[in-house]
């Protein structure tokens, strides 16, 4: 892979336009994405290459974008560890079986992670025959993970899975030492089949007080981020609530830290050292907004950041389904205009 701005600014060498991706690239706001979903179950384009791969192509034949990113969900992750993930029209993922007790977290048994997820490794590899931008990889942290293996109500607050952690956080920590396990397995996977850059989403950090943060998250994004290092890939981490403690983030020793838009990215950027790459971090929504709207504040988060060497523009969360294309690629047209101009005084 030549040395694009993407990669550039990952090392925060980069003196380009700062470059522009959207996490959930290929998502339900696409109509060419719409078109494919009334011929195939997710399920199918998640497990079968030739489609997930496809996929992937859609928004870059939309939207002038830096980076693509591999099609397939966190959740798919617990087929390793001898679960089932189905993708129910309508509803969220659901895996199954149940898991009632520690008894069924000691059952799980950490299987052979390239022979289980062999289609995501078939999908990198055809992407990295003709795809001429960075690909990503990830995976979801352990802690997210466990809250859909383990909720039966409303995930929005993880009931279920809290109560477990507090109740027994022994069998807890089980099982997220099998879930970094097969994590750890995945993304070397991943990395060795072709992906340039890989991605840990952390998407329910936000639902822990900062004690349970540190013991039941941050602790294993760190065995993560060390379980791979010897393979040299950049390594950014997106944390859910991040905004709170970028400095615990920070040790990790990441590449780069995605944030949501709960604080001035410019602000986190002033306690983070200055190796670390910054991606992020507008409201999602802003894409809804008029274009007057998302012009200025693009601007701004653009005019705060400018000349930073290691600034990635994206989202602080998944591009939304109700998000109008031509928005997108306005937000994107925004950014790519203003790279053009001189600097501000």
């Amino acid at each position: 892979m030549k040395n694009t701005p993407f990669l550039k600014a990952l090392r925060c060498e980069n003196q380009a336009p700062p470059p522009v991706w959207l996490m959930r690239q290929a998502g339900r706001f696409l109509p060419s994405y719409r078109a494919l979903k009334e011929n195939y179950s997710l399920w199918q384009l998640f497990h079968e290459p030739e489609l997930a791969a496809r996929v992937v192509h859609l928004p870059l034949d939309t939207l002038n974008l830096d980076a693509a990113i591999v099609f397939s969900d966190i959740l798919v992750i617990v087929e390793a560890l001898g679960l089932e993930v189905d993708f129910p029209e309508g509803l969220g993922p659901q895996v199954s079986p149940k898991i009632e007790n520690g008894f069924d977290i000691d059952a799980l048994r950490v299987a052979d992670v390239t022979e289980e997820l062999s289609y995501v490794e078939e999908q990198i590899k055809m992407l990295k025959n003709d795809l001429d931008l960075p690909l990503i990889g990830f995976c979801g942290a352990p802690f997210t993970v466990a809250g859909y293996i383990l909720e039966r109500r409303d995930r929005r607050f993880l009931r279920d899975t809290k109560n477990w952690l507090y109740n027994d956080p022994h069998s807890f920590h089980r099982l997220l030492e099998k879930l970094t396990q097969a994590s750890i397995d995945y993304l070397r996977m991943q990395i060795k089949a072709g992906v340039d850059v890989v991605q840990i989403f952390e998407s329910n950090a936000d639902q822990l007080a900062y004690p349970q943060f540190c013991e039941f998250s941050l602790r294993y994004l760190k065995q993560i981020i060390d379980g791979i290092s010897d393979l040299n890939v950049p390594v950014i981490v997106f944390c859910k609530g991040g905004a709170l403690f970028p400095q615990d983030l920070a040790k990790l020793k990441p590449n780069a830290i995605s944030f949501d838009w709960r604080k001035e990215l410019v602000h986190l950027r002033q306690v983070l050292p200055r190796n670390i790459a910054v991606q992020g971090n507008l409201d999602p929504d802003l894409l809804k907004a008029p274009r007057a709207t998302i012009r200025a504040m693009t601007e701004r988060l653009l005019s705060s950041m400018h000349g930073d060497p290691g600034f990635i523009v994206n989202l602080g969360h998944g591009i939304l389904p109700d998000t109008p294309v031509e928005n997108a690629q306005f937000f994107i047209d925004t950014i790519k205009q203003f790279s053009m101009e001189p600097a501000l005084a």
